[in-house]
């Protein structure tokens, strides 16, 4: 007889390959992603975006209560502001339109989780997430207008906030400002590792912040970097970071894993816009199956070593997990 290993043994039924399964996305493992916006009685689907919506601040109760009915734990805010200025005042005002949603968020929700995205790109005229001298995006100057961002996202009541804006030196002056201001308890989830990548173009569209001259590559990392990551993230965590995050997922799962098996540090990927929209509208097209698609997906992005998944598809995904448990 020949002499050679029968794995299918334990691929024969779904009841064997459930009970040796090693990676399972879990309800508690995603957060979802939410965009408010100024104004009444809005609920509009983002067109680059399929199944997302913009939210005012009036009709983010109900949107938040689907999400609190799936079991989802956490959500992660992004706002669109009124107007725009050269310093992209409305991110840090008090009144500003994450402000007002963090607020109305907690006043139902108290206890979920809300995260807050720490940029300046959708709230400056000239779309960079830095401010803007003389044509360059300057670093140390946007630190204060970054921090004075995430406090008042703390003040607001927000319980975690998340710098994007991959600025140097930006935890370490956020983690000194919430500090010094009694909010020792709140944790940053750093945009550790985030790539100058072709994904993003959803999101921008979704929230208008496009830069309007040159580009990011000066401040988010070159796609080709490996090392490059490992470099950020201990320099992350030098300065204080809680948790450290990969952007894009699906197309960085190598960064995943090797950030994961270096950094004793929960590891966060966040699955971007443009990656959920290749899914979407490969499936509308009759290309792919979507839900197949979106489990083997994020169980890839589980696999590789993310503890959290930030994700589009985190309602859709959570049903799915709801209906074969």
């Amino acid at each position: 007889m020949q002499d050679f290993k029968r794995s299918r043994r334990l691929r024969s039924s779904a009841e064997i390959r459930s009970l040796v399964k090693e990676t399972n996305v879990h309800i508690s493992d995603l957060i979802y992603p939410m965009f408010v916006v100024h104004g009444e009685n809005i609920k509009k689907e983002i067109t680059n975006l399929p199944g997302q919506y913009h939210y005012s601040i009036d009709q983010l109760k109900d949107g938040v209560q689907e999400v609190v009915d799936l079991g989802i734990k956490a959500i992660v805010l992004f706002g669109l502001p009124e107007n725009k200025d050269e310093e992209g005042s409305e991110a840090y005002d008090s009144n500003g339109i994450v402000q007002q949603a963090i607020r109305e968020v907690k006043k139902h929700y108290p206890n979920l989780l809300v995260i807050t995205d720490v940029c300046l790109c959708q709230y400056t005229s000239h779309g960079h997430c830095g401010l803007v001298k003389e044509g360059i995006v300057v670093n140390d100057e946007s630190l204060e207008k970054l921090a004075q961002t995430a406090l008042s996202h703390a003040e607001a009541g927000a319980d975690m906030v998340a710098p994007s804006d991959m600025m140097d030196g930006r935890v370490g002056k956020i983690r000194e400002a919430l500090d010094k201001n009694n909010f020792k308890h709140i944790p940053i989830m750093s945009y550790s590792v985030k790539y100058a990548s072709a994904f993003y173009g959803p999101f921008r569209s979704a929230v208008n912040s496009a830069p309007q001259f040159g580009d990011r590559k000066t401040y988010q990392m070159d796609p080709a970097n490996r090392i490059e990551a490992l470099r950020q993230v201990e320099a992350d965590i030098q300065e204080g970071a809680d948790i450290i995050m990969v952007k894009p997922a699906f197309a960085y799962l190598d960064i995943i894993r090797e950030v994961k098996n270096s950094f004793p540090m929960p590891v966060a990927a966040y699955h971007v816009s443009g990656e959920y929209a290749m899914i979407k509208i490969a499936a509308r097209e009759g290309l792919l199956k979507e839900e197949e698609s979106m489990v083997e997906t994020l169980t890839a992005i589980k696999r590789a070593g993310a503890d959290m998944i930030l994700t589009y598809f985190a309602k859709d995904m959570a049903k799915w997990i709801r209906r074969n448990s």
